[in-house]
């Protein structure tokens, strides 16, 4: 991976997450490494919409919902996620 490739964590909290199709899922409010590697695991939702709340998407232990780093696509202005990954 180039150096302008690298992303500093920081710069993500508070950054919508949106699907490829535009629906918005909520904001970065945490992220979940594996702690020996150093991978990132989920993203954490943060003020996650009503239509987040109706799916049956993974949570932690006190109900955060998880996005799990596979299904994002892109990084930019939002964070871009492949819908289909995560349901």
């Amino acid at each position: 991976m180039a150096d302008t490739d690298k992303r500093y964590a920081r710069h993500l909290f508070g950054k919508m997450v949106v699907s490829k199709t535009g629906k918005r899922f909520g904001e970065v409010g945490n992220l979940i490494f594996e702690e020996k590697t150093g991978e990132l695991l989920h993203l954490v939702l943060r003020n996650p919409t009503s239509f987040t709340e109706s799916l049956d998407l993974e949570r932690d232990e006190i109900g955060n919902i998880l996005i799990p780093h596979g299904a994002i696509m892109a990084i930019g202005d939002f964070v871009v996620i492949a819908e289909e990954e995560i349901l």
